[in-house]
């Protein structure tokens, strides 16, 4: 039967069309299969695409049929052979006007189909096209990973509730996806092991498309559209879209662009009112062309799932474990070779065996992760005398000259940041030499002062920058430095010996150590360190400036809170001291308002300063209000106010700010209550030699032994800070020296313990803060989470210089204006420095983790990798050492004290022999991991 139709429209499965007419233009490829609800028919010209009596399979048409009457050398019908009765429909109004159609597909076979169509526009063609209405479409394709069933353990469990509850449906005969998706709806509803009481499945189906909540008008005609799983009504006098709202599909990058994996669609949706997360999977019984880039679908996974999810359990992550294991064609045609569900069960079971199997490498890195396990160390490795410092020097050396010139010329210029950067780091090493410097002036009745240790920050420093291997490293004198000084003195104080004298030695001895340290490579012991094992130690560092604080403003309480002279005893001292030679009794004159006016003038006259209880009130104000300030300071950056630059600025100069501040405040405002102030004595002579002739042998055997603990703590402190610096996160690219600064580190102390200065190595957290603050930064958003990123850091010498030189110059300002800065200020700088310093620490992060619901945690490598119960016994083991660490590193023993960096070193057996018998090995690397 023959017939003619517009081409319009034709219904049925069939679409007829002239390719000899001169308005199309045809490429194409020869295909071994062919679509079945496109079927094409032969023409009067022959066979479409080839010569007259050949025989070729065809490409399905492209998904927009451009529906209009042909003016020009064409009828603009078409006439063909069918076998059921088509009939012509035509319309006469509400006609759209193309000019030209540029329609294309990708297959998974690699047909390529363009049409180019050219019509006469009509002048009014743009006037009807407003006029018929504009919807806007807002396109967003997001990048995920395949999913490493080798290590993410919510792939296993994703698959493993799926089977516990599996709603597949094998040879599904449905072919429009609204059908298709709806049986599957409907599956779900009659499965009473996925019962959704409180859930409107209709409602689920509209959500599942762009149009949701908006009624479809008119009876239109359904043509494939463009994108997919898209469905285009049209009438007369409304348009509207029907498009899949979120898809996840498989893509491969090829010379000539992007190819689709066409045979498989994840669909995923996110509902309020569902309970649990849903999968159902559908097989079709024959391929179903749903557009562009789904021409022959033959698999459809629905994910749902409510939105308030733990961020691994999200419906793109459940998508992304299915849409992982289809990506693969094999198991694909092993699906379709199914007969059952449990066959269908069976390939599920092996593909992720497969998948499994196929993400476990011998090689010791992955993914940019640490290796499993630490590479053995050699004997040979230490004996080798001298090799890891030379081969220090023949890594940073070259680049020496670098370390002056980066950021001052050439195209890269960062001035800018390094003054705020210089300003920062000036007030960070002085207030920090100021509090220690006062804090030993006590310990040691004057010994060390704070004019001692300010000289002795400023030449430590000065030869450090200057000829150090990693010179964003900062050297310090520290909390468990100071408690180490008031031990020695204690042991002075109890066997009658010289405080100066068994100083040096001590000192001394703790060089001659650590020189051998670097001689024979021992920094080499510092790969055995994991960096659960560097975090329980940065945390332990920030928990001793949290207790130095709150330890300092009790001081100030207990003298002037609690003993101090308050509310009528203070009136009663002010008027006796007025009037002390009148006799007259003091009750009497409390009843008198002669006596009141008397004394109150007399107490304005005579007492302009005050004490008492406002002065631990205001103390406390002082020290929160600096930690307050410099907090809000820091975070600045990610406000919206202000200039981007300007924010920046004030973040990488809230320290110095905020010290200023409420020094201000505590020293001027409020100048009339009497504030606690450090102690200064200035020294006769700063430099001289320490007696160390006067201690007997056995004295200097015995600093033997505290200088080789010492050491221990040297060692341990200089590497791990080091270590941190070096963190692959910060992407330093000159190279590391630990061998050849320890052994720097030894030389400065030398000097420092000859002539009494107090010793100093590197610090936690000034060091990571030093290399962020010269660090540019990028913010990115993944699940809702910000993260900071690190792109670069400008690697200098010039600001620890500077900066120490301009500590030494901060001996002409004592005692004044350095004087002014309150002792609670000091107090809150602490607090600071700890409360900056635990971003970034996993162990903090996990230890938050048990305060928020699951919903709120981050998508980090552990949370993906690791069971959240193995997570909680490690950070619980990890807390465990810290508390442990802490017992004895502030115990009320001063010898306790002593051997806490052996507890340090006692940490390296706990984590490779005690932690693996508890945890698994492989969740231990996991947590372990650098990203």
């Amino acid at each position: 039967m023959s017939q003619q139709y517009p081409l319009k429209e034709v219904k049925g499965d069939a679409v007829c069309f002239v390719p000899g007419s001169p308005i199309f233009s045809v490429l194409m490829e020869p295909a071994s299969f062919c679509y079945p609800r496109l079927t094409f028919l032969r023409s009067p010209y022959g066979q479409f695409g080839a010569s007259a009596g050949s025989s070729q399979d065809l490409a399905p048409w492209p998904q927009r049929l451009v529906t209009q009457r042909w003016t020009g050398p064409v009828d603009g019908y078409l006439k063909c052979d069918t076998d059921d009765g088509c009939e012509a429909k035509e319309e006469t109004g509400g006609e759209e006007l193309f000019d030209a159609v540029n329609s294309s597909i990708v297959s998974g076979d690699s047909i390529r189909f363009f049409v180019n169509v050219n019509l006469e526009v009509p002048p009014n063609a743009t006037a009807e096209n407003e006029s018929a209405g504009c919807v806007l479409l807002h396109t967003s394709r997001k990048y995920l990973k395949l999913k490493n069933f080798e290590e993410e353990v919510r792939a296993h469990r994703d698959l493993d509730g799926f089977l516990a509850r599996a709603s597949i449906i094998l040879d599904e005969t449905a072919t429009s996806l609204d059908d298709v998706l709806r049986e599957m709806l409907k599956h779900f509803a009659e499965d009473p092991e996925n019962m959704e009481p409180s859930c409107n499945f209709e409602k689920i189906m509209s959500t599942l498309f762009t149009d949701s909540g908006t009624p479809r008008e008119g009876n239109g005609t359904h043509d494939v559209s463009e994108s997919t799983g898209m469905n285009t009504q049209t009438c007369t006098s409304h348009l509207k879209f029907h498009l899949l709202s979120d898809t996840i599909q498989g893509v491969t990058a090829t010379v000539t662009g992007v190819q689709y994996q066409q045979s498989w669609l994840c669909i995923i949706c996110t509902i309020k009112s569902l309970q649990r997360r849903h999968v159902c999977i559908s097989r079709l019984e024959r391929p179903q062309n749903w557009g562009e880039n789904s021409c022959e679908v033959r698999f459809v996974i629905l994910v749902l799932a409510p939105p308030k999810m733990k961020s691994t359990k999200t419906a793109t992550e459940v998508g992304r474990t299915f849409a992982t294991m289809f990506s693969d064609i094999t198991f694909r045609q092993k699906l379709l070779e199914t007969k059952t569900e449990e066959e269908f069960k069976e390939a599920l079971v092996h593909q992720r065996h497969l998948l499994t199997v196929v993400n476990q490498r011998p090689s010791a890195m992955s993914d940019g992760h640490k290796s499993h396990g630490p590479k053995p160390l050699k004997l040979h490795e230490f004996l080798n005398v001298g090799k890891g410092i030379s081969d220090d020097i023949a890594r940073r050396f070259p680049v020496y000259a670098l370390d002056f010139t980066d950021g001052v010329t050439g195209n890269n210029k960062a001035i800018g940041k390094y003054i705020t950067t210089m300003i920062f780091l000036y007030f960070a090493c002085l207030l920090p030499s100021i509090a220690f410097g006062s804090l030993n002036d006590e310990n040691t009745r004057g010994v060390i002062d704070v004019q001692k240790t300010i000289v002795g920050q400023c030449i430590g420093g000065l030869l450090y920058a200057l000829f150090s291997g990693q010179p964003l490293v900062v050297l310090l004198t520290t909390a468990p430095l100071a408690l180490y000084i008031n031990v020695i003195r204690g042991i002075c104080d109890d066997y009658n010996l010289d405080f100066s004298a068994f100083y040096a030695w001590i000192g001394l001895w703790n060089s001659f150590f650590l020189v051998m340290y670097s001689l024979f490579n021992f920094s080499l012991l510092m790969k055995l360190f994991k960096r659960s094992t560097e975090e329980i130690i940065a945390l332990f560092i920030s928990i001793t400036f949290v207790l130095d604080a709150f330890k300092g403003i009790i001081k100030v309480f207990k003298k002037y809170y609690y003993h101090g002279r308050t509310g009528d005893s203070y009136l009663e001292k002010a008027r006796t001291d007025a009037i002390p030679s009148l006799g007259i009794n003091i009750t009497f004159l409390m009843n008198s308002s002669v006596s009141r006016s008397m004394s109150l003038e007399n107490q304005t006259g005579t007492h302009d300063v005050h004490y008492g209880r406002e002065t631990a009130v205001l103390s406390l104000m002082l020290m929160l209000g600096t930690l307050w300030l410099g907090h809000t300071l820091y975070q600045f950056k990610k406000s919206p106010y202000l200039h981007a630059r300007v924010r920046e600025i004030l973040s990488d100069c809230a320290l110095p700010i905020s010290v200023l501040t409420f020094s201000v405040v505590g020293s001027y405002i409020f100048k009339e209550i009497e504030m606690s102030k450090f102690n200064y004595n200035p020294s006769e002579s700063l430099f001289v030699l320490a007696p160390v002739q006067s201690l007997s042998i056995g004295s200097v055997m015995s600093a033997m032994g505290l200088g080789f603990l010492l050491s221990m703590l040297f060692f341990i402190e200089q590497n791990i800070v080091a270590s941190l610096t070096n963190a692959p996160e910060n992407r330093l690219v000159k190279g590391t020296a630990y061998h050849w600064d320890l052994l720097l580190v030894a030389l400065i102390n030398t000097g420092l313990s000859i002539f009494g200065l107090p010793w100093i190595h590197a610090a936690f957290p000034h060091s990571p803060m030093h290399v962020r603050a010269l660090a540019y930064v990028e913010e990115r958003v993944e699940n809702g989470h910000i993260y900071e990123t690190i792109v670069s850091v400008k690697e200098t010498r010039l600001t620890s210089l500077v900066a120490n030189f301009l500590v030494g110059l901060s001996l002409l300002l004592l005692p004044f204006p350095l004087q002014w800065i309150p002792k609670p200020v000091l107090y809150g700088l602490f607090l600071y420095i700890a409360l900056t310093s635990i971003d970034g620490n996993q162990l903090f992060e996990r230890v938050a983790l048990l305060l928020k619901e699951q919903t709120a945690y981050p998508p980090t490598h552990y949370i993906r990798r690791v069971p959240q119960r193995k997570i909680h016994y490690f950070t619980g083991l990890q807390v465990l050492q810290l508390l442990i660490l802490c017992g004895f590193g502030m115990s009320p023993l001063p010898y306790m004290k002593m051997i806490f960096p052996l507890i340090m070193i006692g940490m390296i057996p706990i984590r490779y022999n005690l932690l693996p018998r508890i945890i698994e090995a492989k969740y231990l690397d996991a947590m372990d991991a650098e990203h």
